[in-house]
């Protein structure tokens, strides 16, 4: 196991724009959804993996393990293509699940290839290219460490059952990030963040996906099965809060700048963006309210007609090898999707390396993941009323 390299001052999942994916989900409802969807006959094209033994995968940027010396080097990655003589051609290419969306779905609806053989989205945009038949059933013959690894709070989310189509890269907690010492008290619940104290030091993520969850949790909620009627009740209490002043405004990532020049005390946030806070501060914490937060992934697909599926499943499920699971862990500090990397973590030698075993924001303790839970999508019916109306909370 290297030594624990220097996190990136920018993290990944900062890139994200917060649209929450209206606009362009909202276009393809609008020319028609039906008329998009993918017989699974028609998912599938002759596999070259046999006599190609190369593979084109898409994926966001800062989200895979580089050489201290060269950043153009990802050992995980050269190790894999030494090992199995597969060559992988990795483009950086995924900014916003809504930008990605719009560049290969012209291709998907017409039943063309996209050029890639893998892909890794939000979960809430995995559920879209699964409803729409747009990716391709994996086989876990190929994959035993997959089945044999995966977290069980991942294994089976609402929009891909068993995850048949899907396979998590990375996972993370979206809950209340806040500055323990300039508050002066601990946060343990969402109504903290309504305190008279906070008044106009509160946040909230704008991008309707990435906030409602917690909020409903709030109201005691089970976001597995939330209803219309939870999603009304959260927007009539989060206007209450605009019109009173106790929001101070909504944000993509840039709260992690508020928080950490003390504009902001409490805000949602992101768990791997905690962690790169707290190397610089470590009076900025984060926490799983008692009421629970909620568990997301960005997950690894195969899109219809993809050429190298099998060399893509042999990808997917070497990376759910635990040494190298914790070897990726140990760059990106994002939510380990294979528990079993937190005892290669922990044997590490190196002092920064092992300590990473023990952070709950990278391997979730006991009592944390009771409290986590992966909310059910919002459905294409539901998308254009709820994200009508949660826009004109936010302003956007």
């Amino acid at each position: 196991m290297p030594q624990t390299p220097r996190t990136p001052s920018l993290s990944r999942r900062s890139l994200l724009r917060a649209l929450g994916g209206s606009a362009a989900l909202g276009a393809l409802a609008g020319c028609g959804v039906p008329a998009a969807y993918v017989q699974p006959g028609d998912r599938a094209a002759a596999d070259l993996s046999v006599s190609e033994k190369r593979l084109t995968w898409a994926n966001w940027p800062l989200y895979i393990d580089t050489d201290d010396q060269d950043t153009t080097r990802r050992p995980t990655l050269e190790a894999f293509e030494k090992r199995t003589g597969i060559s992988v051609d990795y483009v950086e290419e995924i900014n916003d699940n809504d930008e990605f969306f719009g560049k290969i779905s012209p291709s998907l609806m017409n039943h063309q290839q996209t050029g890639r053989d893998l892909i890794v989205i939000s979960d809430w945009m995995c559920a879209r290219f699964v409803r729409l038949g747009w990716v391709q059933e994996m086989d876990r013959a190929r994959q035993p460490n997959v089945t044999r690894y995966l977290d069980p709070l991942l294994r089976s989310p609402a929009f891909d059952p068993g995850r048949t189509f899907s396979v998590p890269w990375q996972s993370g907690i979206t809950g209340i990030a806040y500055n323990r010492r300039k508050l002066g008290r601990e946060i343990k619940h969402v109504s903290d963040l309504w305190a008279s104290d906070l008044k106009g030091r509160v946040t909230l993520l704008s991008g309707l996906d990435e906030a409602f969850a917690l909020l409903m949790q709030g109201n005691g909620v089970d976001i597995t099965q939330w209803t219309a009627d939870d999603f009304h009740r959260v927007c009539d209490q989060v206007e209450k809060h605009v019109r009173s002043g106790q929001i101070r405004r909504f944000t993509g990532n840039d709260y992690i700048k508020d928080l950490a020049g003390g504009d902001v005390l409490a805000c949602q946030a992101y768990s791997g963006d905690v962690i790169q806070l707290q190397a610089d501060d470590p009076d900025i914490h984060f926490v799983v309210p008692q009421e629970g937060a909620e568990l997301w992934a960005e997950s690894l697909m195969i899109p219809n007609l993809a050429r190298h599926k099998a060399n893509a499943e042999r990808l997917i499920d070497y990376y759910y090898e635990p040494a190298v699971a914790a070897e990726l862990a140990a760059w990106v500090n994002y939510v380990c999707p294979v528990p079993a990397a937190q005892d290669i973590l922990a044997s590490s030698k190196d002092e920064d390396t092992a300590a990473l075993a023990e952070d709950p924001l990278i391997f979730p303790d006991a009592s944390m993941r009771k409290r986590l839970a992966i909310a059910r999508d919002i459905t294409s019916t539901e998308r254009v009323e709820f994200a009508k109306r949660w826009n004109a909370i936010v302003g956007l």
